[in-house]
């Protein structure tokens, strides 16, 4: 493949964008070429606050980023509830899509969306981070090894944070016309990512939401909780929350072996991460104590792991482009099992916590 970068264009200027404009600059084949907001002035601070190039182009509207011809990707971190317009907009003018979590309101409105992606021959990629650091195939090697880690038993996954009052009372992810899903999109997202990521992305057939969740007063999520069952009796939990401290616990449990994450989504360090794994855990004979110890791996990353999935989706538009290679069916394919969850769990808060089957 040539050395010609892949030309970025973002629509919006949320705050995510930030963290993601470094990662195009960081990336080896990828460049931004533009910004669009819904104003001229926005877009302009934007790249103002941000220190991008003067080569920049500064749109102030969101049409004119998908028109622009020499634009050969967009990253989408637009409210969820705009999503399914801009997605298609997009990928019926043939640009590749880096879409923000969650990906829709409803996998009906997903599958609109993917549809016009594979219509039109476009890579689709959703901003799950984590999914492209150096320690999620270091974590996968673990989970895979029948005797290390054996068959999966149960999942726990925990993302919380402490919301100030500005958020609780202002943030577009807690405005029903904007976010509806609120923090089960938001946070619960990457918890119920996590699961199906353990379980080998292997969907769950029923979801229970724990009982009393905390909505503000539109209806908003702000804090829930599920249960997952698989046929074969593995099971899973989550915890997502603006309304506790930040944590990103997640626990995997195997027939041999165990494996412990504190901070999964947002690594503590961006430059070192680690991850704990025990195996034929015993107590010592006195029971005092553990027998073998966990272990710990370090993994160092040059790139952080933004950098990383934009490298990875630029790569794949690189092969698109240049190879006249098909888009990469599984970013899409994992993107709908997650929102086949989300949708589960959001009807069986709707119902009250009653036992809700998982589409297909």
């Amino acid at each position: 493949m040539t050395n010609k970068p892949v030309r970025f264009g973002i629509l919006g200027a949320a705050k995510i964008a930030r963290k993601v404009c470094r990662a195009i600059a960081d990336a080896p084949n990828a460049t931004l070429s533009a910004i669009g907001s819904r104003s001229v002035e926005k877009a302009s601070k934007f790249a103002s606050d941000n220190g991008l190039s003067a080569e920049v182009k500064i749109y102030g509207s969101y049409e004119a980023v998908v028109d622009d011809p020499e634009i050969d990707a967009v990253y989408v971190p637009l409210p969820t509830s705009l999503h399914l317009r801009w997605a298609v907009v997009a990928a019926k003018k043939k640009k590749h899509l880096l879409l923000e979590k969650p990906v829709a309101l409803n996998v009906a409105e997903f599958d609109e969306i993917a549809a016009a992606c594979e219509g039109n021959g476009v890579q689709f990629m959703d901003g799950t981070m984590w999914m492209h650091h150096p320690r999620t195939p270091k974590i996968t090697e673990f989970l895979s090894d029948a005797d290390q880690f054996g068959q999966l038993k149960m999942v726990n996954s925990i993302y919380t944070y402490a919301a100030d009052s500005e958020f609780i009372a202002n943030d577009i992810r807690i405005k029903p016309d904007l976010d509806g899903l609120g923090a089960l999109g938001d946070v619960g997202w990457y918890c119920i990512r996590s699961i199906l990521f353990a379980a080998d992305f292997q969907l769950p057939t029923t979801v229970v939401a724990l009982p009393n969740p905390v909505l503000n007063e539109s209806g908003v999520i702000l804090s829930c909780g599920s249960s997952l069952f698989w046929d074969d009796g593995k099971v899973a939990t989550f915890h997502c929350s603006f309304l506790s401290n930040l944590t990103m616990d997640t626990t995997v449990i195997g027939t041999n072996g165990t494996l412990n994450l504190n901070d999964l989504v947002i690594p503590y360090e961006e430059k070192e991460t680690y991850f704990f794994t025990s195996s034929n855990s015993r107590f010592n004979e006195l029971a005092t104590g553990w027998k073998p110890v966990p272990s710990k791996h370090v993994v160092p990353t040059e790139l952080s792991q933004e950098a990383c999935m934009v490298g990875e989706f630029s790569r794949l538009v690189k092969e698109i482009k240049e190879k006249g290679s098909k888009p990469e069916k599984k970013w899409p394919s994992i993107s709908r099992k997650t929102q086949l969850v989300i949708d589960a769990v959001k009807a069986s808060l709707d119902r009250g916590s009653k036992l809700v089957e998982v589409g297909r």
